[in-house]
This record gives C-alpha cells, structure tokens and sequence, in this order.
C-alpha cells in the first residue's frame, strides 16, 4: 500500500534516462483499475527523447499522457491535477521529486541522479507525502519504485475497466483468466464487438499480473 484515499494515479515514467520500463507502467495500469483510480501517463525529460512512442504503446487503452520538459514549466500538468487527490508512482530516477517541486515550489523535495552505469536513479525519497496543489487538490510523492507486486489484485475488477471486452466474456469457461486458447474474446474481437488492439492491450496487462503474482522482478 502507497497511499490510500487518493483518486488518480500519475505513472511517472522518463522518456530516457533511464529508459521506459513498459512491465512497471503495465504493473502499475492493473493497479489503478484495481483500485478504480483514474490513470495518467507522466512522461519527464521529453526535452531529450521524443515521447510518442511511448505514448502510441497506450492509446489503446485510453489513458491520458502528458509530457513535460526538464526546461519548462508544468502548468497543463497542474491543470489536469487540480481538483484531483493524485498520487505519483514510478522508478527511481524518472523524476517524480523534480515534479513535485515544480508544481508546489516550496516542496523542497531532494532530487537525484540516473547512475551511468545501471541506468537506475537512487533512492532520494524515503517516504511518501502529501502536499496541497495551488488552488484545489494534493500531490502525493512516493519512493521510487524496483518491483510492483500484483498479487492482490482481482481479475474481475481489472475486467471491469473494459467494459467493451467484459460483455465478451460471458462465453468464456469458468474459471478463464482470458490469457488461454479457451478464452472467448478472440471470437468476441473477430465478430466486430471489440478492437484488437484493445484486446492485446488487456491481455497484456493481464500478463503483467499473472507476473507480479510469481514475484517477478519488474523489468
């Protein structure tokens, strides 16, 4: 548990340096529909690598993405949290802190490195805390993160974010965790109910899942 009473989570992730780990923002994507947050994909240090790449992976799944800059300042990214309890999770080294003193200025949160060598940041964040935006609203920073577990997530609630696919599922055998040849939702995409690509994008996150149950490593 990172936070509680919060209602939309900012997936913090670096365009380089160090470079997108797509496992930890699936990770973190089951977790916020598990937790009926609203997800927004923050992508940091744009002003070094172009972020549409990373952002086309998700379209799929309709999650909000902004970008921001290292050399500008956050305002369309102050916009989307106001109002909003909004808690920032993501690697170490992506830029969360940097974040959070751009957008309540008095923060004074400690920011560190990328190592050249691993491509990981180091910890400068020790524990998480909650600050009032301007206006309406708080931002909530957490400790930068190595591993996401899943294990407590049910695939039911995750099913209930996609509510185009759910319908599909009625014809799925009992107990189909929507990842085997068995699963119905192949036929459900095939007859025209559904996207592929939106049915990829679930299986993917699904697999993200059944990974983060083994105790995987978040790569």
């Amino acid at each position: 548990v990172l936070v509680a009473n919060a209602d939309l989570l900012g997936i913090v992730t670096a365009a380089t340096d160090p470079e997108p780990r797509p496992r930890l923002i699936d990770r973190c994507l089951v977790a916020a529909y598990d937790g009926g947050l609203t997800p927004l994909l923050i992508v940091t240090k744009t002003d070094l690598a172009a972020p549409d790449d990373l952002v086309r992976t998700y379209s799929a799944l309709d999650v909000g993405a902004l970008a921001t800059r290292r050399d500008g300042e956050p305002d369309e990214l102050l916009r989307a949290l106001t109002g909003h309890r909004t808690v920032l999770v993501g690697a170490s080294g992506v830029g969360k802190s940097t974040l959070v003193n751009a957008l309540v200025p008095d923060a004074g949160r400690a920011v560190g490195h990328v190592n050249p060598v691993t491509g990981r940041g180091r910890h400068t964040s020790s524990s998480a805390i909650a600050l009032p935006l301007e206006g309406s609203g708080w931002v909530i920073d957490t400790p930068g993160v190595r591993s996401f577990g899943l294990a407590h997530v049910d695939v039911a609630r995750v099913m209930a974010a996609f509510p185009d696919l759910d319908t599909g599922t009625r014809n799925c055998p009992r107990g189909c965790d929507h990842l085997n040849e068995s699963c119905q939702l192949d036929t459900w995409a095939l007859a025209g109910h559904a996207s592929r690509e939106r049915l990829d994008s679930l299986r993917r996150l699904l697999a993200a899942r059944e990974a983060g149950e083994a105790g995987d490593e978040t790569s």
